[in-house]
């Protein structure tokens, strides 16, 4: 089969949810927004979480990881579930799983129940964010309809994490730690009610067998990677595990990638990936994933512990970053993306997002908001929303309808992977920055602080270099020109 959209004409027999597709895009921007904020809604609670449950320091970290971890390595897996079982019904069970490990968590009366609930989230969420991501590709396909569609979802992806920090901020300021579990409650259910009503089940003319060796090696490596750039994150680079845990996770992957190429029907068809587009897509996707926590981990740190604000003003002190990201989405999308080539949107937006973090390296002490970190991220908004909304178009652009739901995972993988590594790379970096400044300047009134914002500079300019090669290495893989998109066919496969 050749690697085209395989599709018919939208002239004779439209997809029944057609007409209402801009509600279905409701549905599955709601459905991302919530897997999205669930990454970082949860960080601003965990120092009350920590408290009510007594749970240590050294276990505390597993409330993220579990989450990160289960959801890593099982979206592969997830997107090719969708392609086997149909995408409607694995998004429906991917919210309907959410949801309920999301009550589960809030209502946790010990951290074994709440890491448990953690990883059942991430596990549902690895089902849910592919299938809503090939749904999407799947029902828009027309070049100015999948711009505005991608703009839209592009912008509420890359937005969600910031949106997470000041909705997990105001729910536990004014409420409770376990709001920020409970409130996945509203998003699932509205999400899961639309897309019953909304979403129009379409068997596919082919069902793709499913790869069970191929599943367990990138399942198993995706894990040891996740793990193993967690453990560094903890443990530093030289414990044995994490080594360890990383040499297992070259070794796995490595042959999962060779198994990829002589089985019959492969988890993930070499076709999709080493496509330039697509392939270009995807490490994009894991540059700006990584450099981005620069600006979410770091920032988060600065703006509380330096500048003394609450969790609350921290939060609504990223609104403007997540305002440029949604503005600028939408337009690289509708405007751009038909006139623009991906090879100056994408490096452009990477090279942005650089500026940015340069411009953040100017911080002190005694900072002013609106003097230093505004502009910074203001550019970096700007930035990334050109990356994403561009990335999330052309990591699906042109996949087979039996390779649309493993197309959509290989997005969302590399964006979670690449984040794992930034958090790992960076606060290892940062820590080092601040250990060796104490060492090397007289003890003083100001010196733990003047150390912290040391170590958050040297993050920073950590972060400009990866958004720079990121900008780099796409503009060598991206191809030249505005990809072609057939406007007299749909795809009709769900």
């Amino acid at each position: 089969m050749s690697d085209t959209l395989v599709s018919r004409s939208t002239t004779v027999d439209d997809p029944p949810d057609h007409a209402r597709r801009w509600w279905v895009l409701a549905v599955l921007a709601v459905a991302q927004l919530m897997v999205v904020l669930d990454a970082t809604v949860v960080n601003i609670a965990l120092p009350y979480a920590q408290a009510d449950l007594a749970f240590s320091d050294a276990d505390r970290q597993w409330v993220i990881t579990a989450y990160a971890l289960a959801f890593g390595s099982l979206l592969l897996i997830g997107g090719r579930i969708a392609d086997l079982l149909g995408r409607k019904a694995v998004f429906l069970v991917g919210l309907g799983g959410f949801a309920v490990a999301s009550a589960v968590g809030g209502a946790a009366t010990d951290f074994g129940m709440l890491v448990a609930a953690r990883a059942v989230q991430g596990a549902f969420g690895a089902l849910l964010a592919p299938a809503g991501l090939s749904l999407l590709a799947t029902t828009f396909v027309t070049a100015r309809e999948r711009g505005r569609a991608f703009g839209i979802y592009g912008g509420i992806a890359g937005a969600g994490a910031s949106i997470g920090l000041l909705l997990g901020g105001v729910l536990t300021e004014y409420a409770s730690w376990r709001w920020t579990m409970y409130v996945n409650l509203f998003f699932a259910i509205a999400a899961l009610v639309g897309g019953f009503l909304l979403i129009t089940h379409r068997a596919s003319a082919h069902r793709p067998r499913l790869d069970l060796p191929g599943t367990l090696l990138v399942s198993a490596g995706l894990f040891a990677l996740v793990y193993g750039f967690s453990r560094a994150e903890s443990d530093g680079w030289s414990d044995g595990v994490t080594v360890g845990l990383l040499v297992a996770a070259a070794l796995l992957l490595t042959a999962f990638v060779v198994l990829e190429t002589r089985v019959r029907h492969p988890l993930l068809p070499m076709r999709v990936v080493l496509d330039r587009n697509r392939g270009g897509a995807y490490l994009a996707m894991a540059l700006a994933a990584a450099g981005m926590f620069g600006v979410f981990l770091f920032l988060t740190y600065y703006l509380q512990a330096t500048l003394g604000y609450s969790a609350v003003r921290a939060g609504i002190a990223f609104l403007p970053m997540t305002g440029a990201l949604i503005v600028t989405a939408g337009a690289a999308s509708t405007v751009l993306a038909p006139r623009v080539p991906p090879r100056i949107l994408v490096p452009g937006g990477m090279l942005l997002s650089a500026a940015g973090m340069v411009v953040l390296t100017r911080i002190d002490i005694q900072s002013h908001y609106s003097t230093t970190v505004l502009p910074a991220i203001l550019l970096t908004g700007v930035g990334l929303g050109l990356v994403f909304a561009t990335s999330f178009s052309l990591g699906t652009l042109g996949v087979t309808e039996d390779d649309a739901g493993v197309a959509s995972a290989m997005v969302n993988t590399t964006q979670q992977v690449g984040g794992s590594i930034g958090a790992a790379l960076l606060n290892t970096i940062a820590a080092t920055a601040a250990a060796d400044w104490i060492g090397g300047h007289a003890g003083g009134p100001t010196l733990l602080a003047e150390a912290a914002v040391h170590s958050y500079t040297t993050a920073f300019w950590w972060a400009a270099a990866i958004f720079a090669v990121g900008g780099v290495l796409s503009a060598v893989v991206l191809r030249p020109g505005v990809p072609e998109i057939d406007e007299s066919t749909a795809v009709v496969a769900l």
